[in-house]
C-alpha cells in the first residue's frame, strides 16, 4: 500500500490520497462504534449527595481514591479484588481508551496541548532564560500520553529510598518484586540476551518490544558502544541501569494504567464505582477525640466553578493520587499545607504542614536536532506535504489492521545511560574539573540519551514540519539534578492552576552535568556507524551540528536558554521522616492526619535514574497489599 500511495503525478496521487484518507477515517469510525463503552459514571448523583444545608446523609465507601491516573487505577483495581472493600475512584478527565492518538504508540505527541492535557506552565525560570516551561499532564493520567518506556531506575535508587525512610520494604531487594508483579513480559527472539526469569509473567501490564525497530536506533546503539558505553541486555536488573540498548516498552497498542487495570471485567465489580469529569475541590475532615481525620471529599464538574458541589464519605480512608502537581494542590486547597501560605491566599487552615509542596524535582532535558541524510527518519509524521500525508495514512491503515509498521514505535526506542565521571567518555586530561556525584550508587547513571527519528522545538510548539528535511534528535536528560523547586497555590480557586516552580538549573552542577551529556551525545552522533546517516556538514540553522564547535561558555548559555522537561515531576509530598522534609511516612500516611494517604510520584524521596511510571505503578501495588493486610487484621509485615 505504501508504494501504491507514492505513485507519481499529482492527479493520481490525489485520488489515492483521498481513498486512503477515507479508509483511515472509516477504520477510526468503526473502531469507535464497535468499542464497548466503559462503565464509567458522569452522573454524580449516582455516587454522592449534593451539598445541602439541611445535612443529607452522604453516600459512603470504604476507600475514596482521588485521581484515576497511573497509581490511582492500580489501587482501585487491586483493592476491589477483595469484595468486602467498597471503592470510589474520582477522575478529573474522561476515559482515554477510545483516543486513537493515545492508543497508537507513536501518536502521543499529538496529545500535547490538546483537550486531554492540562497544558500547565511553570513560573518563569530565573536560572533558565526566565522562561515559562510547558508541563504536559494527562487528564486521565500521564500514562495515557507518555512514551511508554518500561525502565524503572537503578537498584541503588530504591536502596536510597529505604535509607531515607528507615524502612527496608522500599529496598530494591524487597520492592523490586512489585515491578515483576505488574509485568507480563513477552520474550522476543530479536533480544535473546534478556533473561525472562527476571521479568514478571502474570501481571496486567504488557512489557516487551515493539514490532517496528527503526534502523537509526540500531546505529545509535552501535555508535554508543564504539564511544565507550557498554551494551546492556536489560536495564531493570541488579546489574544496574548503565549501558545502551533498545529500551523495553509497555507495548502493543498503548498500555495505560486505565486499559491495564480498569478492564471491562474489573469495572463490572459491584464494589467499584468510577466517576469521571469530576474535580475534587477539597478533602473533608473531622476531629474525633482530638485527632484529625479525613472522612470524605467534595467534588464538582471538572470545568465549571459555579456548579453544585457533591460530597461522599470514606469510612476507612482517602487516598490522594493526583500526581506531583495536583496532589499538593488538593491538600492545600483542603487547608493542609504551610500555614503562612494558606493564610496569604485565604484558605482556612486545617493542619499546618510546612513540607507540602516542597522538594519538587524533575528531570531537565536538552534536545539537540540533527539533519539526517539517509531518508529513514519518521519525518512523515509532520504531515507537511501531500507525500508525507500519504505515507502517514498508509502506515496508519497498516497499524490499525496489523498492529505493525512505523506507527507501532514509541519514537524513543534507543537509549544510553552513563555517568558524567566516566573516565572513558570524559578523559581527565580533557575534563579536569570534577562534578559533584549526585548519584545513589556507583552503578547508577546521571545522564540518559534518548535518540529519536523525529525532531521538534519546545514540545512541538514551534514546528519543524514545514520543512521536508529528514531529521533526528538526541534528548539529553539529567537524571539526578540537585536543583529543588516548590509548588504553591495561586488562589483558593480549585480551577486555577497552581504556581509551579521547578527551579531548573539553580545549581551549577546541573548545568555542568548537562553540558557533559551533550558533549557525549554529539560525539556518539559523529561516530560510525551512526555518522553515516547524520549530515555532519549541514549548515542549516534549524539544526544543531554547530554545537560540536561551540565553547563551554556558549554551550552553558544555550543550556540555560533551551532546557525543558522530560515530564517526570516528583517529590512534592515526600516520603521521609517529618524532620527531613517528609509529608508521608513509609506506609504513605500523611503525618498528623488519620485515614489520609498519598500514592503517586509526589511521594518519591529522590528522583530515580530512569523513567518514573514504573515506580508509580509498583508503589501502588505495594500500598494495595499494605491496605488489604491492614483491613484483614493480619499482623504480617508487607515487604
Amino acid at each position: 500500500m505504501l508504494k501504491l500511495l507514492q505513485v507519481q503525478g499529482p492527479h493520481s496521487r490525489g485520488r489515492v490520497l483521498a481513498r486512503a484518507a477515507g479508509l483511515a477515517a472509516l477504520i477510526v469510525i468503526l473502531r469507535r462504534l464497535l468499542a464497548k463503552e466503559p462503565k464509567l459514571i458522569r452522573d454524580f448523583r449516582k455516587v454522592a449527595r449534593k451539598v445541602d444545608p439541611h445535612g443529607l446523609e452522604f453516600d459512603e465507601y470504604d476507600v475514596i481514591i482521588v485521581g484515576g491516573g497511573t497509581s490511582g487505577c492500580v489501587l482501585a483495581s487491586r483493592l476491589t479484588e477483595d469484595p468486602s472493600i467498597r471503592v470510589l475512584l474520582i477522575e478529573a478527565g474522561g476515559s482515554g481508551k477510545a483516543l486513537v492518538e493515545s492508543r497508537t504508540p507513536s501518536g502521543y505527541g499529538r496529545l500535547l496541548r490538546s483537550g486531554v492535557d492540562y497544558n500547565l506552565y511553570t513560573e518563569p525560570q530565573v536560572h533558565a532564560g526566565n522562561k515559562k516551561k510547558f508541563w504536559p499532564r494527562g487528564m486521565n493520567g500521564s500514562s495515557s500520553i507518555n512514551a511508554q518506556m518500561a525502565q524503572y531506575g537503578s537498584p541503588s535508587d530504591f536502596n536510597e529510598w529505604s535509607q531515607i525512610t528507615g524502612d527496608d520494604s522500599w529496598s530494591w531487594e524487597n520492592f523490586s518484586r512489585y515491578f515483576r508483579k505488574f509485568e507480563k513480559y513477552t520474550p522476543d527472539p530479536r533480544f535473546p540476551h534478556v533473561d525472562p526469569s527476571l521479568r514478571g509473567t502474570d501481571g496486567p501490564v504488557q512489557v516487551g518490544y515493539f514490532a517496528h525497530i527503526w534502523k537509526g536506533s540500531e546505529l545509535f546503539i552501535q555508535s554508543s558502544i564504539q564511544a565507550g558505553i557498554p551494551f546492556s541486555p536489560d536495564f531493570t536488573t541488579t546489574a544496574g541501569t548503565k549501558g545502551t540498548n533498545k529500551v523495553m516498552s509497555y507495548f502493543c497498542s498503548r498500555v495505560s494504567m486505565e486499559s491495564a487495570y480498569l478492564t471491562d471485567k474489573v469495572l463490572e465489580r459491584p464494589n467499584l464505582k468510577v466517576v469521571t469529569h469530576a474535580r475534587v475541590t477539597k478533602i473533608l475532615f473531622e476531629r474525633v477525640e482530638g485527632q484529625l481525620r479525613a472522612v470524605g471529599v467534595e467534588f464538582a464538574k471538572s470545568r465549571f466553578d459555579n456548579g453544585p458541589r457533591f460530597h461522599c464519605r470514606a469510612r476507612k480512608e482517602v487516598i490522594v493520587s493526583g500526581g506531583a502537581v495536583h496532589t499538593p494542590q488538593i491538600l492545600m486547597l483542603s487547608g493542609v499545607g504551610p500555614a503562612d501560605h494558606l493564610k496569604d491566599i485565604h484558605v482556612p487552615l486545617v493542619c499546618d504542614h510546612p513540607n507540602i509542596g516542597n522538594n519538587l524535582l524533575d528531570h531537565p532535558v536538552f534536545n539537540f536536532r540533527l539533519q539526517e541524510k539517509a531518508g529513514i527518519s519518521l519525518n512523515f509524521l509532520g504531515l507537511h506535504n501531500p507525500l508525507s500525508i500519504s505515507r502517514f495514512l498508509a502506515h496508519f491503515v497498516q497499524y490499525q489492521i496489523t498492529g505493525k509498521g512505523p506507527l507501532s514505535t514509541n519514537i524513543g526506542e534507543a537509549v544510553a545511560f552513563f555517568r558524567t565521571d566516566d573516565p572513558v567518555l570524559f578523559p581527565p586530561n580533557e575534563y579536569p574539573k570534577n562534578i559533584e556525584d549526585s548519584n545513589s550508587g556507583p552503578d547508577s547513571p546521571d545522564i540518559e540519551l534518548v535518540f529519536t527519528p523525529v525532531a521538534s522545538v519546545n514540545h512541538n510548539e514551534v514546528s519543524l514540519s514545514g520543512h521536508s528535511f529528514n531529521k533526528d534528535s538526541v534528548n539529553v536528560c539529567l537524571l539526578r539534578p540537585t536543583s529543588v523547586g516548590t509548588l504553591r497555590l495561586k488562589s483558593s480557586n480549585p480551577w486555577e492552576d497552581p504556581l509551579i516552580d521547578p527551579n531548573y538549573l539553580e545549581t551549577e552542577h546541573d548545568v555542568n552535568a548537562l553540558m557533559r551529556g551533550i558533549r557525549a551525545g554529539l560525539k556518539i552522533c559523529h561516530t560510525a556507524p551512526l555518522a553515516s546517516i547524520v549530515d555532519t556538514d549541514s549548515k542549516n540553522p534549524k539544526f544543531d551540528h554547530h554545537l560540536m564547535n561551540v565553547s563551554d561558555d556558549e554551550l552553558r548559555e544555550l543550556v540555560r536558554e533551551r532546557v525543558e522537561t522530560i515530564y517526570h515531576p516528583v517529590g512534592s509530598c515526600r516520603m521521609a521522616p517529618y524532620d527531613r522534609g517528609g509529608v508521608v511516612d513509609s506506609q504513605l500516611r500523611v503525618y498528623g492526619i488519620n485515614n489520609l494517604r498519598v500514592c503517586d510520584a509526589s511521594i518519591f524521596p529522590k528522583l530515580v535514574s530512569g523513567h518514573t511510571a514504573g515506580a508509580c505503578i509498583a508503589a501502588a501495588e505495594k500500598l494495595a497489599d499494605v491496605i488489604k493486610y491492614e483491613y484483614s487484621g493480619a499482623q504480617q509485615t508487607v515487604v
